[in-house]
């Protein structure tokens, strides 16, 4: 059975992938719980608090929406009210699967904790938001930090803050003590438990060439901390690949159907597609296993057939010197182990042995 433990999370990622529409976001989440995702995860925010009016679109988000929207019309459009959230809170409850909402904004992430969120997701485009890590960290939940867009320094800075907030809740903040706090026991220790660093490429799609996923085992070298991977490459072989080398949470958006209209729609996996993804993560996870070579049950049979015994080559009558003219490795391995040759060469039989008869001595 697998540790529970040491499951990798998976987050379907809802995002902004309901065009606003409450039904549409309630369906998402029969589909999510359906593949069997741990975790289902919204967009919050209030569009106001989170860009200027006059904010340009993205290339991504121009050539997937209407270039006589702007960036403010069409957050606008996507925002969910408290009302909506209730609503998907309990079909999610209903469904079994966890509630999550990205907050962009401090009273949205206010909102967020007092409805009940488990842990809280810092997208990497918040990455340099001082003051919405900080609120994170007062919280004491769980945080899971995506990290587009950043050089190792930002995350650094980031990690930084939240290890500071956690140690010295009544400190004023400086650069300087954050800094002072940076790979110390008061830094690790408020991590290691607390902190999942998310590997992440911040273009939809994200080319191959731009992965880079190796980078989440320097992050993890670096920091000590958890490490996964928010992917936004087409298909799910990076997203599986992730799972093989060591993403410990994995996260994917999906839609209902990748025609809509709207910025993410075309680099998520439909529902059968996120249903095959979370099995084939299933299976990676129950394949990685413990981090022990050890014999299974299973192979006990085939280690007797497959290996081999030392044998008589020829006939040995009883007395006779064992030597390399006289023995031979056949299969089966149910007697002496040809590790053990030299051992027997020059000694002498103590029976007669038959051609093909296995050594005992």
């Amino acid at each position: 059975m697998m540790d529970n433990k040491n499951k990798i999370l998976f987050i379907a990622e809802a995002g902004v992938n309901h065009n606003g529409d409450i039904n549409k976001a309630l369906e998402l989440v029969d589909v999510a719980a359906e593949s069997g995702a741990d975790i289902i995860k919204f967009q919050y925010y209030k569009t106001e608090s989170l860009l200027q009016v006059d904010t340009p679109k993205s290339t991504y988000q121009l050539s997937n929406t209407s270039i006589l929207e702007s960036q403010f019309e069409m957050l606008k459009k996507l925002e969910l009210d408290s009302c909506d959230l209730k609503k998907i809170i309990n079909r999610c409850v209903v469904k079994g699967i966890e509630f999550l909402a990205t907050p962009f904004d401090e009273n949205s992430l206010d909102e967020l904790i007092d409805y009940g969120i488990k842990r809280i997701k810092i997208p990497s485009g918040e990455i340099t938001n001082g003051p919405l890590i900080l609120k994170s960290a007062l919280s004491n939940l769980p945080i899971i930090l995506s990290t587009g867009m950043s050089h190792l320094s930002e995350i650094e800075d980031a990690l930084g803050l939240i290890a500071h907030g956690r140690t010295n809740q009544d400190t004023k903040i400086s650069s300087s003590n954050i800094k002072n706090i940076l790979y110390t026991d008061n830094f690790y220790s408020n991590l290691n438990d607390n902190v999942t660093v998310l590997h992440c490429t911040s273009q939809y799609p994200a080319p191959l060439n731009s992965i880079n996923l190796n980078a989440m085992q320097e992050i993890s070298n670096k920091f000590n901390v958890p490490v996964g991977y928010s992917d936004h490459t087409e298909g799910s072989a990076i997203a599986i690949a992730s799972a093989a080398l060591g993403a410990q949470i994995i996260e994917k958006h999906f839609t209902l159907d990748r025609s809509l209209p709207g910025p993410d729609h075309k680099a998520s996996l439909e529902p059968k597609e996120l249903f095959s993804l979370v099995s084939d993560i299933r299976s990676i996870q129950l394949a990685l296993g413990g981090n022990e070579k050890i014999l299974f049950d299973c192979e006990k049979e085939n280690r007797v057939i497959a290996r081999k015994s030392l044998t008589a080559r020829c006939e040995i009558k009883k007395g006779a010197i064992f030597s390399k003219e006289n023995l031979i490795a056949l299969r089966p391995g149910n007697g002496i182990s040809p590790m053990n040759y030299w051992d027997i060469l020059g000694s002498r039989a103590e029976k007669d042995f038959k051609t093909g008869e296995t050594i005992i001595i």
